[in-house]
């Protein structure tokens, strides 16, 4: 098992490891919701979970997750949920 982490949760935020030009997008577009948070020497997105909805929060940890595991680990798994219309 592997310890790469990409998502941490506590008290109605959560810190996810998201993509570098998605994150700004966030920032931008949605500052009351989505704010820059350093961890370590990356910048992770913190995430106001009470802003967002379940769909949106589970489609952002399946991209924290992929941008961690080996390419390999996440194709298989999104080919599969694309083959059952899973978004």
């Amino acid at each position: 098992m592997g310890s790469k982490a990409f998502a941490l949760g506590w008290g109605g935020r959560a810190v996810l490891k998201l993509d570098r030009d998605h994150q700004e997008l966030l920032f931008e577009a949605r500052p009351d919701t989505f704010e820059p948070f350093r961890f370590g020497p990356n910048r992770w997105a913190y995430v106001e979970l009470a802003r967002i909805d379940e769909a949106e929060l589970t489609d952002l940890v399946r991209e924290a997750w992929a941008g961690v595991v080996p390419k390999r680990v996440s194709r298989p798994f999104f080919e599969t949920l694309d083959r059952r219309g899973v978004s």
